[in-house]
């Protein structure tokens, strides 16, 4: 039995409590220390609100001028209702106002009454405006950390970005869209809809409808909404009689092309659900059918089909021959600052959109500069063994066919070389080889060309060989873009 001397035991005199049977320099040592801690955190807090404060005076945020516009206002409908009544409510504020400050100074002297005035007036004027724009925060984003005058900054530099016209479909439109959206608000994503295959395929063929997948692709992209919202987009059923295989972005798309009328009303509808940060146009409203002559003398047909040619393509065209243009994807081009072609399919998702006469002509009407981004690597059954030169002859080759002869993108934007590794042996398995670019012979022949590493980050797949795409880098791509469009 142990003794009540014993150091395990508990004391008779003990509370029980282990806050109360501290000593009692511990337990002051221990407050003294938690009382630093919350005038350091308020002091923190109290630098952090002068910051944020003084970051609403910087220019540009497009706030304080409507707010000064809304004060002299106010102030001239006042001095309107005074003078309306013959002035005597200005009369009567003077001498109210001249009555309780007579008041005060009787019961306080003057030296101490002024500021403290001053104090109370700057207090509540700080203390209203931060009231107000913590509604306005709570209103816009309850659920976002970013702060009202960091996003207000944010939305002004985007304001005042360049407005870009980037052509194209498939993953790479959409891997360009997600890195430019951080450069400019004005982006327009001109979209090819040639494609048959997939979720698009099914739905086209079944429904009627125009193929939704690579446009839900570029409405994600665009997208600055929750990014649940952008994963719900996106979902793809894994299971299911009828839904395996299809996206739910497609089917709500095809949905509303269906409730809606046309695909180009239910692009605008699901670019306010998911807050899109510019717009999505489809090439042209028509039902295109691509077929493809190839050098052994063949003719095949369907977008599909053509991604797995068995010889070299000749010529690309499409049927109906002239799709007509939507007037929006026109005004887009006519108002760009810079035009993109790319990155993409060569044959499926570029040149498509070049089939479209009227979208041909007012890219070769605009005077901003045009640029082509060539992909990272070569795509079997469609540019095998193509260097950049034989990418931008087969762009020009296939003008020539269809009667246009001017030169239409001038500048080239390629991947500077890549490093060997498991990744690129991999691709040659596949029958893949990164796109050379001849510089000097490019410049030779009057093309402007620049050179930028733009790979996304190697992925490996642990315990068998290396699986997983070579791709461009959203962020690297797009900055290599904006580099090019300053340096113009």
């Amino acid at each position: 039995m142990c003794c009540h001397l014993c150091p395990t035991s508990e004391s008779p005199y003990s509370s029980g409590n282990a806050v109360l049977d501290r000593p009692y320099a511990q337990v002051t040592t221990h407050s003294k220390r938690r009382a630093r801690t919350i005038r350091a955190q308020r002091r923190k807090d109290l630098v952090t609100r002068s910051q944020r404060a003084v970051r609403w005076l910087q220019p540009g945020l497009v706030v304080k001028r409507w707010l000064l516009t809304s004060g002299l206002g106010l102030m001239m409908a006042l001095l309107g209702a005074a003078v309306w009544a013959d002035l005597k409510p200005i009369y009567w504020i003077i001498e109210t106002l001249s009555w309780m400050l007579s008041t005060i100074t009787t019961v306080l002297p003057r030296e101490i009454t002024g500021p403290l005035v001053v104090i109370i007036g700057i207090g509540l004027v700080l203390w209203g405006q931060s009231r107000s724009f913590g509604s306005i925060q709570q209103a816009l984003a309850p659920d976002k950390d970013t702060v009202l005058v960091d996003a207000l900054r944010a939305k002004s530099r985007l304001n005042r970005g360049p407005n870009i016209v980037a052509i194209g479909g498939g993953t790479g439109l959409s891997t360009l869209l997600s890195g430019l959206k951080r450069y400019s608000s004005h982006i327009t994503a001109i979209v090819t809809v040639a494609d048959d295959g997939g979720s698009s395929g099914v739905l086209r063929r079944e429904l009627g409808v125009l193929p939704p997948g690579d446009i839900r692709n570029c409405l994600a992209a665009l997208s600055t909404e929750e990014p649940l919202l952008t994963r719900l987009f996106q979902y793809r059923f894994a299971a299911g009689s009828g839904l395996e295989g299809h996206s739910f972005g497609n089917l709500f798309l095809s949905a509303l092309t269906a409730i809606t009328g046309n695909l180009e009303t239910a692009i605008t509808a699901s670019s306010r659900v998911l807050a899109v940060q510019g717009q999505v146009v489809p090439a042209t409203s028509a039902d295109v059918r691509l077929w493809a002559e190839l050098e052994n003398g063949e003719r095949i047909e369907g977008e599909s089909n053509i991604g797995k040619a068995p010889s070299p393509i000749v010529r690309l065209g499409c049927l109906p021959e002239r799709p007509p243009a939507l007037p929006r994807a026109l005004e887009a081009i006519a108002n760009a600052d810079l035009i993109l072609l790319g990155p993409g399919s060569l044959y499926t998702s570029l040149l498509p959109n070049l089939l479209v006469p009227e979208l041909m002509s007012a890219i070769q009407s605009s005077r901003s500069p045009k640029l082509y981004i060539c992909n990272l690597m070569t795509q079997p059954g469609e540019t095998d063994g193509l260097d950049v030169s034989g990418h931008l002859r087969a762009i020009e080759s296939q003008l020539a066919s269809i009667g246009v002869q001017q030169r239409l993108f001038d500048a080239v934007l390629a991947q500077d070389a890549l490093p060997a590794g498991p990744e690129l042996e991999y691709y040659r398995t596949l029958g893949a080889e990164p796109v050379g670019c001849d510089l000097d012979g490019l410049k030779q022949e009057g093309y402007r060309v620049m050179l930028a590493s733009m790979q996304g980050p190697q992925q490996r797949s642990e315990g068998r060989a290396f699986k997983g795409t070579l791709r461009h880098d959203s962020r690297s791509l797009a900055l290599a873009v904006m580099r090019f469009y300053r340096a113009k």
